[in-house]
């Protein structure tokens, strides 16, 4: 922050000296503008990644999708830092600027452009070769979803740069490839609150947040509401390492009628058994020990230690 701050109050002096070229239609470059509208949060994140020229630059002509303060702090205590500025702090600035490019869109857009801009839009951040995307929802004011499927949506738009537009929104876009497995799933708590704190009551977050890669078949909460209770810590980690893969499989390489082998290697009734298996079906379900299979609702949730892929029911081992 105190690098972007000094350039702003050089940029400040050198108009305050020179009267020419200054005009009263000058709003100032994105960095600039998003200090007066109050994204403190994001600009400290920007210095940290040290990616201020990216929004000082006077051709830029890009959008940024600007998280408000209250975005970083929600996303700060998510991961379980103490605020936003501990997790700043925390992030590596790699992966700091992974997520902030994450937030920019090549080209001007205001949000009359973006409504009719069609269902997804390439980022600055390069992901696998290519631009990551996000999923655009206009259907109601205007909305983003994340590579963790989670929803952000624009609460202040138009905010005009002379380098760009800004527009605020509710929520700190995740993209692919940066955070963990758990990570992931803890950045989306509408969907995956009731996993996230089975696997914390387990201890299998530290493994879990391990470099693996894992392949993690996801129950959301309506998979959870409609679970077996009262099962012991060892069930539930039975129950837990059963949805997990010792690889990274994505959904173009699932082995389609097949038994894959699973890190569920204890059986509900406590005794030591081989990797238990599921299989996966061409109709996108999977075969557990139950006669109900569990339905695939969403695949290719990219995570830096493997892939998450969602379900819609709470897989049960023997």
């Amino acid at each position: 922050m105190r690098s972007v701050l000094k350039w702003l109050g050089a940029l400040s002096l050198a108009v305050l000296l020179s009267s020419c070229g200054s005009s009263d239609d000058d709003l100032g470059n994105v960095a600039e503008v998003a200090q007066k509208n109050g994204f403190t949060a994001l600009l400290a994140a920007v210095d940290k990644a040290g990616i201020a020229s990216t929004l000082t630059a006077a051709n830029a002509d890009l959008t940024v999708l600007a998280p408000t303060d209250a975005a970083f702090g929600a996303l700060a205590t998510q991961l379980g830092f103490a605020n936003a500025g501990a997790m700043v702090a925390a992030l590596p600035a790699a992966d700091l600027g992974k997520i902030l490019r994450y937030h920019v869109i090549p080209g001007a857009r205001s949000s009359a452009a973006l409504s009719t801009a069609g269902a997804t839009l390439a980022t600055a951040y390069v992901f696998d070769g290519a631009a990551a995307r996000l999923a655009l929802n206009t259907s109601s004011g205007v909305a983003f979803t994340d590579a963790v499927l989670a929803r952000a949506s624009v609460t202040t738009a138009n905010v005009y740069a002379d380098n760009g537009i800004i527009h605020g929104i509710d929520k700190v876009l995740i993209p692919p490839g940066v955070l963990n497995v758990v990570q992931m799933a803890q950045t989306n708590p509408a969907s995956f609150s009731s996993l996230v704190g089975a696997v914390v009551a387990t201890g299998l977050a530290p493994a879990l947040s391990a470099s693996g890669p894992f392949t993690v078949f996801a129950p959301n909460n309506a998979a959870f509401a409609s679970a077996p209770t009262g099962l012991t810590r060892s069930q539930l980690t039975s129950v837990l390492t059963y949805h997990v893969l010792p690889a990274q499989v994505l959904s173009t390489a699932i082995p389609f009628g097949t038994p894959v082998a699973t890190l569920a290697t204890t059986a509900l009734d406590g005794s030591t058994v081989p990797a238990q298996t599921i299989t996966i079906n061409r109709n996108l379900t999977i075969t557990d020990t139950t006669a109900v299979p569990a339905t695939i609702l969403a695949t290719d949730v990219r995570a830096s230690n493997g892939v998450i892929h969602v379900i819609g029911k709470v897989l049960i081992p023997r």
